[in-house]
């Protein structure tokens, strides 16, 4: 057990049995039913929360559509300092906030840490963008008839978000929600996913009490049919929404405004050239291929290795995952820590055995205990089965040798999917090559596609969605950019 979190685990347990309240407009509210959360490494239940009915889910949006224009109105600089102490307060918090993430999702204690970590940095990050939140100057003079005249462009706030977010990473992705909305000047209602309210819960409150406006922030719990009803509502004027491809399409089409930004799925690839430093792209595929045990949407889930350093490269990287530790989370010795529910685990096994079953090699893994799935590596599957073809989001690595560089490049791109990919070669030739066929989000060179600085702008293409985050450039999705031209002239002349 992590002896460094053990008062806030004891904490956090003994509030089990007490139902966590709603956040809706800043205020603590109880819901008309109560939802059980539960440790996924043994099943225990560490947590209730209530669940907001049609009634509070509506009392959420009118608190926000009321918020609009006073959340408008603060000024950067207040938009800063608020969002400033609210990472002081998530920096302060964080072994609680880590054990909490933890027990919801069955994540290492080691990568809940790191994801507090990475949570500080988006809210000082969007502190920083909120001040620097500009239009520009646009020479409307170039032109004969634009003589006289002068114009700029001004960012202003569309009004309330709709946030929906997944349960791999609860607290991080709910503050890419969150952070940019009010650094924009918008309220936001988030809707968390129902295995893990917890840490939005607490990101909410947090943000609450380092002074967002009234009405500006809500966290509410409920059933996904009832948040279904809501996407057609005029008073969301954006929504955005992180999790499965089969949702987010479907969200799309039912929403009645066209400021629908989607993250989604995705089965990375990942080529390792002949001139790649071996050692080192085994030891990040290890890392790529495993984070959060495989539940990550940027996950390494496909590997195209030269035939020249084949060999060398499955020994290295089957080193590297034999020192992988699995078993309790909370462990700080685990290193790869459990699937979310049965229905994950039972997903991942069916997945391995469909590929042994068309005749793959287990290099590696290929067993369960519970709901901890072994980091596996698979050799020979076959390019139309589920380990190529599907987002796995699970433990697995499928592992192919390619003569061709052009051959290696398009079986990485013959995916529905275009997230992120990565691509281990020092020849800018292949590089600049790579990177005008693959049809990604982002093509990281001599690192895995599961490279992400919170910053950066973040996204897919084909069915791994629309739109960018990133803090800067998910307020760009968030605000209306309004051009002004002015005549200074005088209607005489």
């Amino acid at each position: 057990m992590v002896t460094s979190a053990t008062a806030e685990l004891d904490a956090i347990e003994s509030l089990a049995t007490v139902p966590r309240p709603l956040l809706i407009a800043g205020e603590h509210v109880e819901g008309t039913e109560v939802s059980s959360v539960e440790f996924p490494y043994d099943g225990r239940e560490i947590g209730q929360v209530w669940l907001a009915d049609e009634a509070l889910l509506d009392r959420a949006l009118a608190a926000a559509d009321g918020a609009r224009d006073a959340t408008a109105a603060l000024p950067p600089h207040e938009r800063a300092e608020l969002l400033g102490r609210a990472a002081e307060l998530v920096r302060g918090r964080g072994e609680e906030l880590a054990a909490q993430m933890t027990l919801e999702t069955g994540n290492a204690i080691w990568e809940t840490r790191l994801e507090v970590s990475r949570c500080v940095e988006v809210l000082r990050a969007a502190g920083e963008e909120a001040r620097r939140l500009t239009g520009e100057m646009v020479p409307i003079d170039a032109w004969p008839n634009g003589e006289g005249r002068i114009a700029w462009t001004r960012h202003f706030p569309v009004g309330t978000v709709l946030a929906i977010t997944p349960y791999n990473a609860p607290l991080l992705l709910v503050a890419h929600k969150l952070a940019p909305a009010l650094a924009a000047g918008c309220p936001c209602v988030v809707r968390p996913a129902s295995k893990t309210p917890l840490s939005a819960l607490s990101l909410g409150e947090i943000l609450v009490e380092a002074g967002a406006p009234d009405g500006s922030v809500s966290v509410v719990p409920c059933r996904s049919s009832l948040a279904e009803q809501v996407l057609d509502d005029t008073r969301v004027k954006a929504i955005s929404f992180t999790g499965s491809c089969e949702v987010g399409w479907k969200i799309k089409r039912l929403a009645h405004t066209p400021r629908v930004t989607l993250e989604l799925g995705g089965n990375g690839a990942v080529i390792v050239h002949e001139d790649a430093d071996v050692a080192y792209a085994a030891k990040r595929c290890a890392f790529g291929g495993f984070l959060r045990s495989g539940q990550a949407c940027i996950s390494v889930q496909r590997a195209y290795v030269h035939e020249s350093i084949f060999d060398e490269f499955a020994a290295s990287f089957l080193k590297e995952i034999g020192a992988l530790t699995t078993g309790d989370p909370l462990d700080d010795s685990t290193i790869v820590g459990c699937l979310v529910n049965d229905e994950a685990a039972d997903n991942a096994i069916e997945v391995i055995e469909e590929a042994r079953d068309a005749g793959a090699a287990i290099l590696c893994g290929g067993g369960r205990t519970g709901r901890v799935v072994e980091p596996t590596l698979l050799v020979d599957a076959p390019a139309d089965g589920r380990a190529y073809t599907t987002e796995v989001f699970g433990p697995i690595v499928a592992l192919a040798a390619y003569a061709d560089i052009d051959d290696a490049i398009d079986q990485a791109g013959d995916s529905p999917f275009g997230l992120q990919a990565g691509i281990f070669t020092n020849d800018m030739r292949i590089i600049n090559h790579a990177h005008e066929r693959l049809e990604v989000g982002a093509l990281i060179v001599n690192d895995v596609n599961t490279f992400r600085v919170d910053h950066m702008p973040y996204g897919g293409a084909k069915l791994s969605g629309v739109g960018r985050e990133g803090v800067r450039y998910a307020m760009r999705d968030l605000t209306e950019e309004r051009l002004l031209v002015v005549d200074p002239r005088s209607s005489e002349g």
